[in-house]
């Protein structure tokens, strides 16, 4: 049976990709869940206007996060650990820890954005970066001093 996907299915496609399954899959399962509805004239307009609308969010969605990485970009973060010899940390920065700095700084993120190239776990000033969007990744200057 020749299907439409309305969403994204794993191992199956994305939305708007035309698929070929059997019969009792996609009426036991994806037409039911509205994950996918028979290829008609009616259903490849009414996936032209979903495109259209996605696009349009994801363009939105790609502005906010545009100016919420320019703020990120101009806030310093600063973070005070324990630290022993040799400049070394009594464990290591986390995520959290830094969306909790840039939460004092006006900023909100989210700690799944914050993305570290290896762990730190030294005194010193680091670069981590902040995915906030596929095309949008912002740079962040963190300084980890001694408490």
């Amino acid at each position: 049976m020749k299907l439409i996907l309305l969403e994204d299915v794993k191992n199956l496609g994305q939305v708007g990709d035309q698929i070929e399954v059997k019969d009792g899959y996609a009426r036991n399962y994806l037409i039911p869940r509205n994950l996918a509805m028979q290829v008609t004239a009616g259903a490849l307009r009414v996936l032209e206007e979903k495109k259209k609308k996605r696009a349009r969010l994801e363009e939105q969605r790609k502005a906010e996060c545009e100016v919420i990485a320019e703020k990120v970009r101009n806030a310093s973060c600063t973070i005070s650990m324990e630290a022993g010899e040799e400049d070394k940390l009594f464990g290591s920065v986390t995520a959290e820890m830094i969306g909790e700095s840039l939460k004092a700084e006006g900023v909100e993120i989210d700690k799944k954005t914050v993305v570290f190239e290896e762990p730190i776990k030294k005194l010193g000033v680091y670069n981590v970066n902040i995915k906030l969007h596929p095309e949008v990744i912002a740079e962040l200057r963190v300084w980890v001093v001694k408490k």
